[in-house]
């Protein structure tokens, strides 16, 4: 079984940045791809950004390129979400998961942390 936990969420003003943080044990850290997901009130979770198991490759959703960055330490068994620029649309509930393939695929992803809450500020 694999757990997973987040870790950073918090309240900040438009412009602003935060870091998330996904604290994986369980398995080994470096055998999943992590993506990250958000879900705001009376919406679908969608994708905000995925990386491999390597770190080689990533994916990110047309919202939030050019202002989030995911990264992992497969070291510190970790998967980070580096949110600048922050706008009130981000707001929501982020989750991070893990997944056994490379996948923008929500269906992909076996496990989910219990998310962690942004809220952006105008």
């Amino acid at each position: 079984q694999v757990q997973l936990v987040e870790s950073g969420g918090g309240l900040v003003q438009a412009g602003g940045s935060l870091r998330l943080s996904c604290a994986v044990s369980g398995r080994t850290f470096s055998s999943y791809a992590m993506g990250w997901f958000r879900q705001a009130p009376g919406k679908e979770r969608e994708r905000v950004a995925a990386i491999s198991r390597g770190g080689g490759s990533t994916y990110y959703a047309d919202s939030v390129k050019g202002r989030f960055t995911i990264s992992r330490d497969n070291a510190k068994n970790t998967a980070y979400l580096q949110m600048n620029s922050l706008k009130p649309e981000d707001t929501a509930v982020y989750y991070c998961a893990a997944a056994r393939i490379h996948s923008w695929a929500r269906d992909e992803y076996d496990y989910w942390g219990q998310g962690t809450q942004v809220t952006v500020s105008s």
